[in-house]
C-alpha cells in the first residue's frame, strides 16, 4: 500500500501542476494587458523612449519602479 502511494504521489503532483498552469495562464495574460494599458496612459517620454530603444520588458520595469517610488504614504529617498 505504501509503495502504491509512493508511485501515485508524483503523478498526482504532476496533474495538479498542469491544472494550476492552465488556471494561471489567463490570469497572467489579463495582468499583462492591464500593465500595458496603464503604461500607455501614464508613461512619461523617457519611458516611451525606453520602449522604443530597449523593448517592452525594460520599459515596463522602469514604469513599475517609478510607480513604486511615487506611491502615496511613502517617502521619496531624495527628500
Amino acid at each position: 500500500m505504501i509503495g502504491f502511494l509512493v508511485l501515485l504521489f508524483p503523478v498526482l503532483l504532476l496533474i495538479f501542476m498542469l491544472v494550476m498552469e492552465r488556471i494561471e495562464e489567463p490570469l497572467t495574460r489579463v495582468a499583462l494587458e492591464r500593465d500595458v494599458e496603464d503604461f500607455l496612459e501614464n508613461a512619461n517620454p523617457e519611458e516611451f523612449g525606453a520602449l522604443v530603444r530597449e523593448g517592452p520588458e525594460t520599459a515596463l520595469s522602469r514604469f513599475r519602479s517609478r510607480l513604486r517610488l511615487n506611491r502615496p504614504g511613502r517617502r521619496n529617498r531624495g527628500q
